[in-house]
Order: C-alpha cells, then structure tokens, then sequence
C-alpha cells in the first residue's frame, strides 16, 4: 500500500534527478517543502489537469520560484501536459520546465516567478480578483465565484520590501481565501540567515493583521493539514509558518546552503535514496505513485460541478453570465470600436489646452462607464495622476464593492498586485504614480511585459515641466529606460486626441503593458490632417508647403516646440515637416513603406523631446541631431527651465542651420 511519504518522497526524487541532469537548479527547497505541497495540492487544492484554465479552479504560486522543480514535479504527477521528457528536459532550450516557472495556464502555470517577492504580491492579487468578481457577480444560492489562492514564499520573499507592501494591503483588505505557506528553513543562499534575517515574522503578520499559524512541523501530514483547515476558516488572510529542513532526505546536505542552488551530486544522490528508502532509478515513477497523484478524474468532477452550476446560473442571470464570461476572456464589449472612433471625433474637435494627465481623465470618465472590468487605482497620488473617473467606487476594508484602490505609497506592490489582477481574469487594471517613481515599479513592469500581460500605467508629471519640485522630480532618463522593456508599448501624448487614442490601443492591446506617459503642464490642441494615423504611433502631423528637406520629431509636450520651430524654419525658407511620434514602439513596428512616407530617405530627421536622447538616434541616425536633456533638473517655473535647458524652438532652429 502506497503512503503519504512515498508520495512527498517522488516530489524529492524528481526534484534531485532533474537538477542533476541539468547540472543545474535548486533541489534544496522542493526535497524541503514535499511534505507541504503533498498535503495541499492532494487533499485540497481544487483544480483539473484536463481544464487548466477553468474559471473557479484554485490559484497556486510558487513565490519562491527558484524551487520550480517541485511545481513541475506536481504538474506532471497531477495530469497536466507537462510529460515526463519535459522534466528530464529541465532547464533546457524551448523546455517549458524552465528554471524558474514562466506562466503558461494551459499547462498549470498560474504565474511567472523568480524576482523574489513578487510571486506573493500576484497572490494578492489573485486573491483580490476573486473577493471582488465574487462580490459583482455571485447571487444566493448561485455562487460560481469561490476559490482559494495558496502560495509558498521562503525568507527571501519576506526579506524583499515588497513583501511588506503587499501583506499589508492583504490584511487590509480582509482576503480570508489567501492562504501563504512560509518555508521557515532558516537558510538563503549566502548561510544561515540567523546573521541577516531575524524579524519576528509571525508577529510581523499578525500586526498586518493577518491569521498566523505558528511553529508547524512542515514534514507532519497532520500538523500540515490541521493548519491548513484552520486557516480556510479563519476570515483574515493566513500565513501558516512551517519549520522545514532544506534538502530533506540528503543524509550530507540537508539543512545546508549547499543544497540550495546546485546539484547534490550523484554520490549524494545514491545516499539520499537509501535514506528516503526509494529502490527506483532516475525519473522512474511506480505504478501505484502514479495513480495516487493523478487528480485528472476528480478534477473533472469538481469542473463539471462548476459548469452545471454555471448552466443554470445563466439560464437565470443571462446578462450577468454573459459579461463574466466576456471578461473572463479579456474581451472587450463588441460596440467598443464603434464607440471609441465616434469619442475621437468629438474630443478631436475641442479647443481647450489642458494637462494630458486632465485629457487621461476625461478618457477614463468615459471608459470607466463602458468597461466594468477596469479596475483602476493610484499610489497616493490620486488627485495628481487625475486616475479616478466620475463613476470610480473606492474600495474599503471588507467591503468590495469597489473599482478604484488608493494603494497608499506603495509603487513597486501596486504593479506587481496588477500583474495578479490580470492573471487571474476578469479585470483590466490601471494604476498610477509619477513618472518618476516608476524606478520603484520597474521590475513589475517588466515582469508584466515578460508574461504578456494588459495591463496600464499611468505615469504623470512626465519632464521638467512639472517644475518646482525639482530634480528628485524631475524623469529625465525614465521615459528612454522605459522604452527599453521589451513587448512594452510608452505612449507620450501631446494633447487630448492623443491622449484618448492611447488609451484605446492601450485597451485594445491584449499581450503586453501600456505605460502612459501624461503632463502636469497645459498643452495646446494641435490641428492635424487625419486622426486615423495617430494609432500607428507616428503619423505627419503638418506637413511643408513643399517637398521637405527636414524632418521634425516629437512627442508630448515638446510637439508644439517642433511645429513653432516649422514655422520658423518656413521663413527662413527650409521645409520641414512635423511629426509626431506618441509611440516609438508602435511606429517603429509599422511597414517600412508607411515608415518611409513619413519619414522620406534623404531627407534631415532631427528629434526634441524634453528628456535623455538616446531613444531617438535609431530615427535621427545622430546624437547630435536629438535635442533632450543631458542633465539632471532643477528647482524653477517650468517656463524657466525650459529655457534654462535649452529645450526650445529656438535652439531647435539653431540645430537645423547649423547641421
């Protein structure tokens, strides 16, 4: 008869056998955490290898990413696509056994993890998903929303800041479905962390007011599952801390930093069988092992319970049905173009010179009424990012009836809880800060654009045109270091038609972030021959009266520069033509006939924007035909230091006389 251990100890084996194979990968934590991830994923976790991505099913992450073995082990075991070639191929070109998991639903990924921290703060939000699409759309007695989200994390989760931004917003927010499993085997990889980590992490929680169950021996299958009974029924977040041994079963490793990120070795792994009392050799997996681990069968029961439910959930809430089954699928409501091209006819019409963070506003009024799925907030930084629409409901403690969150000072959490948002479904979620501290969000926005995911940054007070506030203030370098992520489209408007495309193609985009990139400064409307160009990211804007010999660049607030500048140059008898350039990444992604009819071969392309100017010099073919900044800001009026710098029609004249 198989028991329990046999079944934690297949999850040590593989995890040993296929770091081995790669010469590479963490073994420490997955032969650590076994006896844990049997319990839960066995006995509780509710899911179907053969649905992956059905709507109810449980969320797992591994937060701590670097033991990916232990997931992939469980996925295969369970049933997914994920086979046994697949694990002997772990670590390797075009395996989806990758050394840190990278999302893929269909296989039972739920997220990708490895930047330590942040696996937890997609839990959060996971969590929050769940707390506010069961709050929209469950109905007595028809709850189709109503599922857990686990995750394990490790003391390098909770050594990184944004472990504490983020659980304190769970505690907040009452997520009682979060469950988080605190691998407390007191080594990282430098050693015994006694020297560097000594926080009282139980009290810690419950001061974010979270339920915390103490002192579990993670490798007791009882005192595990006691804790985790415990835990579901406790209405606050739970962190269920498990004292566990690295490397568990290495007779010569365990307990050690040297079984945490490399090999045991083959020596060591013959001694680990013996101690593990395991007979089979490399990836060979019993007969019995293998039928105990399948959940394929009760996962399509639990799956099918949901789908019936479902049935007669629409038969008596069809319309509600129909809108969780579209934002389930990221769609947006089948009027939306038609809706979005008759808006820009209007805003295109207006005269008024406002901030485009104001013309951001007015965008999400309308949009916010139309797409219920948009769920916005800021980073105490509302009334500037001007992120709150008319009809924005904020969200409060235990309550969740809400699409707008103040995320307090929180950047780098709010980013990364977005990711969580979005992949779990059901929301299209924006946020907002300073452009400035998006240095603080970075590796969020990074790890959104990685896994493809929709989601909007709102970066406002985007030059030195916000001023006063000075250098600190002041992104010189932010919007170029931005435009250097991969699959991440900046969109840097130069008024409200702008403005309001941007929002749409960013909307419309279902396979990568949109960091909108707004002014605390007014801009004037600028008159342009066609509106239908301006999604292409580049487009004339005003042309010369004859064939141009130069071409101006330019996005956001520096567009009224260039077409100053125009008619400057028109005296003096050079043609130059304008264009606008809201997106680098869109236009330079356009066919290269459309490129080259906006910008002709042989003709003089110099670039102003009020920032670094390396992003410019694929266009301009010269640094010296780029007018940014080449410093850091100051303290003044904007007027002032715009002059002060140099960035002015003036000198922008000068540059094209003197080329």
């Amino acid at each position: 008869m198989t028991t329990n251990n046999r079944l934690a100890n297949v999850l040590r084996v593989l995890a040993m056998d296929a770091v081995q194979a790669a010469n590479s990968g963490h073994p420490g934590m997955p032969m650590g955490m076994a006896d844990i991830a049997e319990v839960l994923w066995r006995d509780f976790l509710k899911h179907s290898p053969s649905e992956p991505t059905w709507a109810n099913r449980d969320r797992f992450v591994l937060s701590n990413g670097h033991g990916s073995m232990l997931l992939y082990a469980m996925l295969h075991l369970s049933g997914y696509p994920l086979t046994l070639e697949h694990l002997k191929q772990f670590r390797q070109l075009h395996s989806p056994t990758a050394g840190h998991p990278e999302v893929e639903p269909h296989m039972g990924i739920e997220t990708t993890t490895g930047p330590l921290g942040q696996g937890l703060a997609n839990a959060v939000g996971m969590a929050l998903a769940e707390r506010l699409l069961a709050q929209r759309f469950n109905q007595e007695g028809l709850e189709i929303v109503d599922h857990h989200t686990y995750v394990f994390l490790g003391d390098g989760c909770l050594m990184e800041g944004i472990s504490h931004e983020v659980a304190s917003l769970a505690g907040t927010w009452k997520l009682g479905k979060l469950i988080a499993f605190y691998d407390d085997n007191g080594i990282s990889i430098d050693g015994e962390v006694h020297g560097w980590f000594t926080d009282d992490t139980p009290k810690r929680f419950e001061a974010y007011g979270w339920h915390v169950v103490k002192n579990v021996d993670g490798h007791d299958r009882e005192a595990i599952t006691k804790a985790i009974r415990k835990a579901q029924k406790d209405p606050r977040p739970s962190l269920i801390c498990c004292k566990t041994i690295i490397g568990f079963g290495s007779p010569n490793k365990q307990g050690k930093e040297s079984c945490h990120g490399a090999p045991l070795g083959a020596d060591e792994i013959a001694l680990a069988r013996q101690s593990l009392q395991w007979t089979e050799g490399p990836f060979e997996i019993p007969a019995d092992v293998k039928e105990a681990w399948d959940a394929t069968a009760k996962g399509q029961r639990v799956a099918r319970k949901w789908h019936k439910l479902f049935k007669e959930y629409r038969k008596v809430y069809p319309e509600l049905a129909a809108e969780f089954e579209r934002r389930m699928k990221g769609d947006l409501t089948a009027d939306f173009d038609g809706f979005a091209a008759q808006q820009l006819e209007h805003i295109a019409q207006g005269t008024d010179a406002i901030a485009t963070r104001v013309a951001s506003q007015r965008a999400l009024n309308s949009l916010v009424e139309r797409l219920p799925e948009l769920l916005g907030g800021s980073a105490d930084l509302t009334g500037s990012n001007n992120t709150a629409a008319k009809s924005s409901r904020w969200l409060v403690p235990g309550s969740y009836d809400g699409n707008y969150i103040s995320y307090g000072v929180r950047e780098f959490g709010m980013t990364a809880i977005m990711n969580g948002l979005s992949l779990h479904g059901g929301f299209r979620p924006y946020g907002g800060t300073f452009l400035v501290f998006s240095d603080y969000a970075r590796n969020a926005i990074r790890m959104a654009a990685l896994m493809k995911q929709p989601v909007v940054y709102v970066l406002t007070h985007d030059s030195i045109g916000l001023g006063e506030d000075g250098p600190t203030h002041q992104p010189v370098e932010h919007v170029a270091s931005l435009r250097l992520i991969p699959n991440h489209e900046v969109w840097r408007p130069c008024d409200s038609a702008e403005t309001w495309v941007a929002w749409v193609e960013a909307l419309k985009r279902h396979h990568g972030p949109t960091s909108l990139i707004l002014s605390r400064q007014n801009l004037p409307v600028q008159a342009r021959p066609t509106l239908e160009d301006i999604a292409k990211g580049g487009y004339v804007l005003s042309d010369s009266a004859t064939t141009p010999t130069v071409v101006l660049l330019a996005s956001g607030s520096e567009v009224a520069i260039a077409r100053t500048a125009q008619e400057r140059l028109a005296a003096e008898g050079i043609q130059a033509r304008v264009v606008s350039v809201p997106c680098l990444e869109r236009f330079n992604a356009q066919s290269s006939e459309y490129r080259s009819r906006v910008i002709p071969a042989g003709t003089a392309v110099y670039a102003v924007e009020a920032g670094v100017r390396d992003s410019w010099v694929g266009l301009t073919g010269r640094i010296d035909r780029v007018l940014g900044m080449q410093s850091f800001g100051a303290s003044a009026p904007a007027p002032q230091l715009f002059q002060h710098f140099g960035i002015t029609a003036d000198r922008l004249v000068a540059m094209v006389r003197s080329s």
